[in-house]
Parts: structure tokens; C-alpha cells; sequence
């Protein structure tokens, strides 16, 4: 297999990894704002099983975690597993995302001062306006460092999709690798997953600059 055929097959898992990435970061990002607020809940109950449940999502292997998903109806209640593996995954990764999400929400949230809110209830603002036009705007800007951290370990971590068999770009290189016994497929899969997350990063970069006005 030539390299120019090798890339070109290897740019269709591409588009999956894409996929996994994208479809993460839309349900785990207000996940996390919702678990966040659930552990930050006065509720002890409400507060303490979330607290539970992010404990055991950050404490377990995502690897397990996707098993489980994918799986795990199958060896309970016998139910197929889904053909479309891009389900069970983006399910998998986006509930192991979101605890990571709350807990970088509940720092920020929990940072600001005081005054803030006292200040917001002093000029007639609710709890609800308070929060989402003064508050959130600020733990935005001081959480991106952070976000920014967790999206380019998505990046990579999309290769553990290949645990469960779904065809993204890792697992195509890999049996790439296997069929011509060759490190090359690899090389290639670490090109691809250095240039995106380049590119992740840049993207980043640009808007936390396009927030300094929070300063």
C-alpha cells in the first residue's frame, strides 16, 4: 500500500475522530454547567450523590466507561448492541467529559467574591440574572486555561474509541499496521492528531485573547 493511499484511507476515520471531538464537546460542555450545579446544590442529598457519581466517572478508566456503554445492555438485559457505534462512544465520552467540566465550573463559580452577588442583589438583580450576566461571563474567562487543557485530551483520547471497534482513524491505522506490518500507519495517526490539536489549540488561544476585555 502506497503512503498516498494509506493517508487517504486513514482521512475517512478522520472524519469520525471529527465527529466524536464535536459531538463531545456540544453535550458534555452544558452537561458539566448542569452537574455543577447539582454538586453545588444546598440539597445534601442532590449535592452528595453527584459528588458520588463525578467521583466515580473521574476514578474509572474512560476505556471501562465506553465497554460498559456499549456493552454493558448487552450482558444485562440482553439487548443488541447497537450497529451505530458513534452512539454508545459520544455517549460514553460525553458523561466522562462533563465531570471534568463540573468540576472546572464549581472552581470557577466558587472563586468569585461575595461582593459580587451582593453587589448584583444591591441594584435589584435575581439570583438567576446575577449568575448568568455578571458571574458566568467572569468563570468563562477564568476557566478557559483549563477547558483548554480538557478539549486537546479529547483530542487524543477519541484513539480509545477503537475499543469498542468503531472505524475512527486510530483503529483504521492500526489494522492498517497489522495488515502491512508496518509502524508507518502510526506515524501517520500521530501527524494527523498533532496538526489537530494544533489547530485546537490555536482556536483556543484566540478566543481566550478575544476575552481579555474581562479584564
Amino acid at each position: 500500500m502506497t503512503l498516498m493511499t494509506m493517508i487517504m484511507k486513514m482521512s475517512e476515520g478522520f472524519t469520525r475522530t471529527c465527529a466524536i471531538f464535536f459531538l463531545t464537546l456540544i453535550f458534555s460542555l452544558p452537561l458539566g454547567m448542569i452537574v455543577a450545579l447539582l454538586r453545588m446544590s444546598k440539597n445534601n442529598i442532590v449535592s452528595n450523590v453527584t459528588r458520588f457519581i463525578i467521583s466515580v466517572l473521574r476514578g474509572t478508566p474512560l476505556m471501562l466507561q465506553l465497554l460498559a456503554v456499549t456493552y454493558g445492555p448487552l450482558y444485562l438485559f440482553g439487548w443488541s448492541v447497537s450497529r451505530n457505534k458513534l452512539i454508545p462512544v459520544v455517549i460514553a465520552f460525553a458523561i466522562n467529559y462533563a465531570a471534568y467540566f463540573a468540576e472546572i465550573y464549581r472552581g470557577g463559580i466558587e472563586s468569585m467574591p461575595v461582593g459580587q452577588y451582593e453587589a448584583a442583589e444591591v441594584l435589584g438583580y435575581t439570583k438567576s440574572q446575577t449568575f448568568i450576566h455578571i458571574i458566568l461571563p467572569q468563570v468563562v474567562k477564568r476557566i478557559m486555561p483549563s477547558i483548554t487543557n480538557e478539549v486537546v485530551t479529547l483530542v487524543k483520547d477519541t484513539s480509545l474509541a477503537f475499543t469498542v471497534s468503531y472505524m475512527e482513524m486510530f483503529t483504521i491505522g492500526k489494522q492498517i499496521a497489522n495488515s502491512e506490518t508496518s509502524f508507518t500507519p502510526f506515524l501517520v495517526a500521530g501527524i494527523f492528531y498533532f496538526v489537530f490539536n494544533a489547530i485546537v489549540d490555536f482556536v483556543m488561544g484566540k478566543i481566550e485573547k478575544r476575552m481579555d476585555y474581562y479584564k
